[in-house]
């Protein structure tokens, strides 16, 4: 009893400590943000400011378009999301309850995918693109991601806990396939979705090689490309950079936030049969 109660508080310790060293960087950014440049290169440093100092949010706003940034960044994330959500659950959906030839090799072909690093094919990818003549367009933010293989093995998972006589009964009843897809099957494993949903979400949104492959102007930039802009427009401007880093991160946390229950319930969910 006394040997679990030691391991408990080691391990809560343990857990303080990793929290702290991701939580810090980003309360020191926020710090920063509210700096005067004075006070950002004064020595020895501060950690806090000595008011608040709202310029550098306006700066880095002067510097670079971030709220269109942001929006971009939503729609194609949001897009993605519920595109990589509406083909990977039609897709898990076959693999885990209907019957049709050579359903194992085309599952196994399809795992194999999850093998391939994006970088390999991302070339693969840009030539499509720019020979469709979708370069510079949310099409050719949306389209290369609005499916995964990832997101099919996960609601397969999901849809294997489902128990085989919900679809008999269904069947009995004159439920068509669809509709017990619809009805009955995606409320059942709403776990698996928002936490797909969330992890699909920060993905998208953190997307930054492939954006600046096929974007060049700023209608079209995403948020990661925006911090780069302006680290290049003025150099040292620390307290600007920071207020975009805060600006940036902001979305994502909150997105986080609210679907960190989904994401845990969702990551467990699956865990039990193969």
């Amino acid at each position: 009893m006394v040997q679990n109660k030691s391991t408990k508080w080691i391990l809560l310790a343990v857990n303080c400590v990793v929290a702290l060293c991701i939580v810090l960087p980003i309360l020191y950014a926020f710090s920063v943000s509210l700096m005067t440049p004075s006070e950002i290169f004064q020595y020895p440093p501060r950690l806090l400011p000595s008011g608040l100092y709202t310029q550098n949010y306006t700066d880095a706003l002067r510097m670079a378009p971030i709220f269109r940034f942001i929006l971009n960044s939503l729609f194609v994330a949001t897009v993605v999301t519920i595109g990589q959500l509406f083909t990977g659950a039609l897709a898990a959906y076959a693999f885990s309850i209907l019957e049709f030839k050579g359903k194992k090799a085309i599952f196994m072909l399809m795992l194999c995918t999850m093998m391939i690093p994006s970088q390999a094919i991302i070339i693969a990818n840009y030539l499509t693109i720019s020979g469709l003549g979708m370069t510079d367009s949310y099409q050719a933010l949306i389209l290369p991601y609005l499916t995964s293989a990832f997101c099919v093995f996960n609601m397969r998972q999901a849809f294997l806990q489902l128990p085989t006589e919900l679809n008999e009964a269904a069947k009995i009843d004159g439920c068509s396939t669809f509709r017990f897809f619809i009805s009955i099957a995606l409320p059942l494993t709403k776990p698996s979705l928002g936490a797909l949903g969330v992890y699909t979400f920060l993905q998208s949104w953190n997307q930054y090689l492939w954006p600046l492959l096929v974007t060049d102007s700023k209608e079209y930039r995403t948020v990661q490309i925006g911090m780069g802009m302006l680290q290049n427009a003025e150099g040292n401007a620390f307290g600007p950079i920071m207020a975009g880093v805060i600006m940036v991160l902001a979305p994502s946390i909150l997105a986080f936030i609210l679907g960190q229950k989904q994401l845990v319930a969702g990551l467990t969910a699956g865990a039990v049969k193969g």
